[in-house]
């Protein structure tokens, strides 16, 4: 790939390349939400990193790839790859981030790559990362897209002024909104994701990036999903925490077995 690098250089996108167990598609592509000829491609990666960079004095938590160099927004057609170490995904995954937990729920056409070590992650992995604890996580990404989006609405903070000057308020920001709390309610209702997403929130969605909502009418369809996931955060037949013994150990089960197969 030629593009821009980040978190190391060619070291780094050769663990990337060669200890990729897990990759797909993520952002509004992957929801199906993507406004046609305007978003860019979402990829995430989990690799199982060598050992010396575990124990050494090297550390791998993440190799990042941009089409565009740094402080180039990505547009239609470039790709945007982040590639974390096994260890940080499960961390990330554990403390309920929405984006890192979609990989659980990836559709077959949006996998790009998966080996045998990451079959066995998504038919595990749902039974001892899934807890209430995401819950308040996608509550809390609710609420930053939503100040965002209202507390700046001329523009400032955001890198979309032109969505601002077309709508009167940054659309993407309010897509994301409405998104987090649809999937955090399922989620803590269901204990899944649907991806791409059901209708009608797929639709409304769309409609809401092109700007066929107001503002005022975004804003009440979050307070609406924010209040559904509070009253979720205790009543959702979730786990309250994850279960992080049986995370711990299947690390190190994976580990281990990686490494003595390479060596």
């Amino acid at each position: 790939m030629t593009g821009w690098m980040k978190h190391g250089g060619p070291d780094f996108q050769e663990i990337a390349d060669r200890h990729t167990i897990f990759r797909f598609q993520v952002g509004s592509g992957l929801h199906g939400t993507a406004i046609a000829g305007t978003d860019d491609r979402d990829e995430m990666g989990i690799c199982v990193e060598p050992a010396s960079y575990v124990v050494g004095l090297r550390r791998f938590d993440q190799y990042v790839y941009r089409t565009q160099p740094e402080g180039v927004r990505s547009g239609h057609g470039d790709l945007d790859l982040t590639v974390y170490s096994l260890r940080k995904w499960m961390r990330l995954a554990l403390d309920g981030n929405p984006t890192v937990l979609l990989g659980l729920f990836v559709p077959e056409a949006e996998i790009v790559s998966i080996t045998d070590l990451g079959r066995d992650l998504l038919t595990e992995g749902p039974g001892f990362i899934l807890s209430r604890q995401a819950g308040h996580r996608f509550l809390g990404y609710l609420r930053s897209q939503r100040e965002r989006m209202v507390e700046h609405p001329n523009g400032k903070r955001t890198n979309r002024p032109e969505l601002i000057a077309l709508h009167g308020y940054d659309t993407k920001f309010a897509g994301h909104m409405v998104r987090l709390g649809a999937q955090g309610v399922e989620l803590m209702e269901h204990g899944t994701i649907t991806l791409p997403m059901p209708e009608p929130w797929r639709s409304l969605i769309t409609g809401i990036r092109k700007g066929e909502h107001t503002r005022e009418e975004t804003l009440a369809i979050a307070a609406d999903l924010e209040a559904r996931l509070e009253k979720l955060l205790s009543t959702s037949p979730l786990p309250e925490t994850p279960d992080r013994d049986r995370s711990d150990q299947w690390l190190i089960n994976a580990y281990t077995q990686t490494w003595s197969t390479e060596a």
